[in-house]
């Protein structure tokens, strides 16, 4: 599977002022930026080096928006994201423990890998994992959709995270999968039919070697798909499950 190439820090800063500058003069009355703008033509005006252009305007506005915010230099932005991104990555920012199965999981993928989130509880998962370098798309409940890109947004991962509202039967993969990470809920309402159409879809859209993963299957309930149902839908995968409450399936696809 070819990687995707990573973001430079380089570009993540320019989005960064970018988006810092957008907000500001969406957030000021239009007297306000007309003033922005007198100050930029007073100020090309006197440098006479080049004829005024908008592009120039713009540009020159901009800087006057840099000064005015007091925005970091990329030096100084560039030493606090390098520090906020190794934050980022310690499960425990989010909650999670080292032993958690999702954390685990993990080390099995590398940066640029593409995940798959599906069924409740996919926020911490998604974000997670984004920091870790993943390309997530999370589908979940409409309501969490939003909650999920806004929570990406503010971590810096937004380019990362996909979020979605389809259920997993109507989402085709546009591209191989590194990891399926799903729980049971994901299955609500399908049949039994149905539930092997989509395991199959995804697994056949899974690459060599790629795990998936159900969170969380409680024991002694009835869940939409049951322990003994995914052994036979994996079978010819490697198989691991760990019982407790609740018990946890993990299934590695074989490399060809």
């Amino acid at each position: 599977m070819a990687s995707r190439p990573s973001r430079s820090l380089k570009y993540e800063y320019e989005l960064y002022l970018e988006r810092e500058i957008e907000n500001y003069k969406e957030s000021v009355p239009r007297s306000v930026l007309l003033s922005i703008g007198d100050d930029a033509v007073s100020a090309l005006a006197a440098q006479q080096q080049f004829a005024l252009t908008e592009l120039l305007l713009v540009d020159e506005v901009d800087k006057i928006i840099f000064k005015r915010l007091r925005l970091p230099a990329y030096v100084t932005w560039r030493k606090r994201r390098v520090k906020l991104m190794e934050e980022l990555r310690r499960p425990e920012h989010w909650g999670l423990s080292p032993d958690d199965l999702v954390v685990r999981a993990v080390q099995t993928v590398t940066a640029d890998s593409r995940v798959l989130l599906a069924g409740a509880a996919v926020e911490t998962p998604a974000l997670f994992l984004a920091a870790r370098g993943c390309d997530v798309t999370a589908l979940s409940a409409p309501d969490t959709v939003q909650r999920v890109l806004d929570a990406a947004e503010e971590a810096g991962l937004g380019e990362r995270v996909h979020a979605t509202a389809l259920a997993l039967e109507s989402w085709t993969p546009g591209a191989p999968l590194t990891a399926v990470i799903y729980t049971p809920a994901a299955f609500a309402g399908l049949t039994s039919a149905e539930r092997a159409r989509v395991i199959q879809v995804l697994q056949s859209a899974t690459a060599d070697g790629g795990v998936h993963l159900v969170q969380t299957i409680a024991a002694g309930k009835r869940t939409p798909v049951s322990l003994d149902e995914l052994r036979r839908r994996y079978r010819g995968w490697e198989v691991t499950v760990e019982e407790g409450a609740p018990n946890t399936f993990l299934a590695r696809k074989g490399v060809a």
